[in-house]
């Protein structure tokens, strides 16, 4: 028995590598993109609900943006508090804001998707640019910076959507590292030509494309997936691209307790379960063999089974997968997350077998 689980790992452990290597190399040791800047009109779309602390902060960094010609359209879905009327206050103050507002609708109740889909359709410009009410754009140039990348063929730029480092707390490096391990995935997967998700914290696409797929309409029941589940059906190797220069970045507060996270992610988790068959699997596999080949090392090593090859296969893995994920972590400006690699992984391991446990028994909770 040992004899076969030994040639398990060695099996599995190829597997890891190929994800590692091939597959998240492909950005990790990608040169920096340069792009020419673009001067193509853009709406960058916000959709809000009750949200009046964040938009109240973060609209007003949206405005500052060094962009010759944009407009701002502010979505607000049927807020409580007092984020419709801090959105007329900023519609009446700038010439470029415009307003969307959305009444209670029975058939689309609370759905994110019907919100947006009247703000894409009032939008002024083709280009559109997305991010969250809680998110704020790293730098002046962002706009600059995403829209740098289209091109006549390229017509949805994949971004990246970080959150803000707290100091000395070990959850605020786990969020960071799997939020850097999604998008080294995702970005390495568009770089081979098979994206399969995006963030609506940070991207952006030709309007053209949205109603090549009838919008949301086909996953509209679903309430999250405004972003993943549109990429997942839209985007494809000809007409996706990335964009990962670090002026391009937007930022989120981070959860700040364990609860409100694990919630989150069962969020996202049950949403990618409505992925195409081909990305189901091959992030099911990436997990079934990064959780197979730590049960596999414990086991084979408490035996002291070859451990003077098993250990060697070990230490490899781990040093190819730091190397790669070091190289990715430098690019989106999350570092210091590295320097605890083997750990966050393992403990993310722990998070997602527990996510996928309790998805099973339950469904989570989506958009207010």
């Amino acid at each position: 028995m040992l004899h076969l689980l030994f040639y398990a790992l060695i099996g599995i452990g190829i597997i890891q590598l190929l994800y590692y290597l091939v597959v998240f190399g492909k950005f990790s040791f990608l040169k920096n993109n340069n792009s020419t800047p673009k001067r193509i009109p853009i709406s960058v779309i916000v959709c809000a609900k009750n949200e009046e602390e964040n938009v109240q902060k973060f609209v007003p960094l949206l405005l500052e943006q060094n962009y010759p010609e944009f407009e701002i359209v502010l979505i607000d879905d049927s807020s409580s508090d007092n984020t419709l009327e801090i959105f007329e206050a900023f519609e009446k103050q700038h010439s470029n804001v415009k307003l969307v507002k959305v009444e209670n609708n029975e058939a689309f109740w609370g759905n994110k998707k019907f919100a947006l889909t009247l703000g894409i359709k009032a939008a002024k410009h083709e280009y559109l640019l997305f991010t969250d009410a809680d998110c704020y754009p790293t730098s002046t140039n962002w706009i600059k910076e995403m829209s740098a990348q289209f091109t006549l063929k390229k017509t949805i730029v994949l971004g990246y959507g970080a959150y803000e480092k707290i100091q000395n707390s070990f959850l605020n490096k786990l969020i960071r590292f799997e939020t850097l391990l999604t998008a080294t995935q995702y970005f390495g997967w568009a770089k081979i030509g098979k994206p399969y998700m995006g963030v609506g914290r940070n991207l952006a696409y030709k309007r053209e494309e949205f109603f090549k797929v009838n919008g949301f309409i086909d996953h509209m029941k679903i309430r999250s997936g405004d972003d993943d589940l549109f990429i997942n059906q839209a985007a494809n190797g000809a007409n996706t691209t990335i964009c990962f220069s670090k002026d391009s970045f937007t930022y989120s507060k981070p959860k700040t307790t364990f609860k409100e996270w694990f919630t989150q992610k069962r969020r996202h988790v049950s949403t990618a379960s409505y992925y195409k068959g081909f990305d189901r699997f091959q992030l099911g596999l990436f997990y079934f063999s990064q959780l197979s080949f730590l049960l596999l090392a414990i086991l084979l090593l408490s035996f002291q089974y070859l451990w003077m090859i098993v250990l060697p296969i070990v230490l490899f893995r781990y040093l190819i997968a730091w190397l790669v994920m070091g190289y990715a972590a430098n690019k989106l400006n999350e570092k210091d997350v590295i320097y605890w690699y083997p750990f966050m992984e393992i403990a993310l391991l722990m998070v997602q077998l527990n996510v996928f446990l309790s998805n099973i028994f339950s469904k989570p909770v989506h958009w207010k």
